[in-house]
């Protein structure tokens, strides 16, 4: 006989359907989304001969855990964490390991805190290396986020609530004083300076960018350019190390939460209160697309890398043990690390065809994981398409024709929104090359700043019912 349950139970203790009277009763504790901070994972390989070496970390509350990763077909022994911290009077933001230096025998792993220090711990080691603005005086406010500088053993970035962002270096103190500023750099909506001090000590560089809190920054797959969304609604691209803005876009309204570049480099989405997702090509400086999907804030994207470009074959499946698993995922990392050879042929006349597709995933605080794919249409209106698409879950969008305002079009039997009005992208042109470049090619970029497609992701929605967890 089938029964819907009520109710289930996990290792974590026991999931209740509570109904409607029992969950609205006036004694109920009600969930406080400005005291909690978001829940973070990050992943490291140390490279380990068993073929093991995967390892997870992640936050929840006042608590950190480090853990030995199996992959999806083994769950982790949440009782044996390989490392784990309870923090009194601040709680651990977000953290990042770093994949230059991991080895089998030891990590490094920055941990940002509620209250703006950032601590340098070795999980496998289990120790503690350093506290940097440990008395805040470089930053009171929350650090929103931290990476440490791609191709860097030292150099690692932060950015706080403040607005601002810090670089540091490991081996340099914090000074026992505030710091002494001078200015580098400035620009729209954006100042660099340097640390005034006699001796060289932290912080190296202080990026004052937009207004309000920075909520995200990522760097490039090449580590040469730098994605930060604020909660002034921007999004704004640099070259790192020139300081040079490359370019900006603007959400439709609200603050931008969540920024993640393409595996190749040339399209960056981005997350935030208008509940969208938005696609911008670095390339063209504009958006190309908007997705609708959630009915909350989108508080993470994350694009695929293993199926970023689909060539004509037939797609992957798995139905196997966890062995053939892994290979399954080399074999994805080979597709995606030859990602930007396979788009290079796509506009050469003696290659054949091929398929380009970019998939995504967004999650919401509606509590949906909603999963995206960009797919030539989009990424090239004015081409025909390589092979006819009959795939379920790709999303129905259309660009404008010419000559029109810039709405967009839904297709026929799609249950895309009502268009939204024109994108405020800036056009930028410094990627291409100076006079390698015809005068019809840079007006077609420059035509083409307002015109971008409106998304609509269709059955591929994982949506959570209302549930309480009463822990052992």
């Amino acid at each position: 006989m089938n029964e819907i349950k009520t109710q289930f139970t996990t290792r974590e203790g026991l999931y209740k359907l509570l109904p409607n009277s029992e969950y609205s009763r006036p004694n109920r504790v009600p969930f406080n989304s400005q005291g909690s901070n978001p829940v973070r994972v990050s992943f490291v390989n140390l490279n380990d001969q068993s073929g093991n070496g995967d390892r997870l970390c992640f936050n929840v509350g006042r608590e950190l855990y480090f853990y030995i990763y199996k992959g999806v077909r083994k769950a982790a022994d949440l009782s044996k964490p390989i490392d784990k911290r309870i923090y009194k009077g601040t709680q651990p933001t977000c953290h990042d390991f770093n994949h230059l230096t991991a080895t089998a025998e030891s990590v490094s792993l920055l941990v940002g805190f509620s209250a703006g220090q950032v601590q340098l711990i070795d999980p496998i080691k289990k120790e503690t290396s350093k506290l940097f603005n440990e008395e805040r005086l470089i930053d009171k406010s929350r650090v929103t986020c931290v990476k440490w500088v791609p191709g860097s053993e030292s150099l690692f970035l932060v950015a706080h609530s403040s607005g601002n962002m810090y670089l540091y270096n490991v081996e340099h103190s914090c000074g026992t004083t505030a710091p002494h500023y001078q200015l580098l750099k400035q620009g729209e909506s954006f100042a660099v300076h340097t640390c005034k001090s006699k001796s060289t000590r932290n912080p190296l560089l202080k990026w004052t960018v937009g207004e309000g809190a920075l909520n995200e920054f990522a760097f490039s797959p090449d580590g040469k350019f730098l994605a930060c969304v604020s909660q002034d609604g921007f999004l704004r691209v640099f070259n790192f190390d020139s300081v040079e803005l490359h370019g900006t876009m603007k959400s439709y309204f609200g603050g931008l939460l969540c920024v993640c570049w393409s595996p190749d480099g040339k399209y960056i989405v981005t997350g935030g209160e208008d509940d969208l997702v938005t696609v911008w090509s670095f390339v063209d400086g504009r958006v190309i697309a908007r997705g609708h999907g959630h009915k909350s804030w989108v508080s993470v994207v994350a694009f695929d890398p293993y199926t970023t470009s689909v060539e004509e074959s037939d797609p992957m499946e798995f139905s196997g043990s966890d062995e053939d698993f892994q290979d399954l995922l080399h074999f994805g990392r080979d597709r995606a690390n030859s990602t930007q050879s396979r788009l290079s042929k796509r506009n050469s006349t003696e290659s054949r065809p091929v398929s380009v597709t970019y998939r995504f995933g967004s999650v919401g605080q509606d509590t949906q994981l909603c999963l995206w794919d960009l797919t030539e249409d989009i990424l090239f209106p004015h081409q025909p398409l390589s092979r006819a698409r009959t795939h379920t879950n790709v999303m129905n969008a259309t660009s404008p024709p010419a000559g029109s305002t810039g709405n967009s079009v839904s297709t026929p039997g799609s249950s895309a929104p009502p268009p939204l009005p024109r994108s405020n992208s800036l056009p930028h042109s410094t990627v291409s090359n100076a006079g390698s470049k015809s005068n019809v090619a840079d007006g077609a970029i420059a035509s083409g700043v307002s015109k971008f497609a409106t998304l609509s992701r269709e059955t591929i929605a994982w949506d959570t019912f209302l549930a309480r967890a009463v822990t052992n």
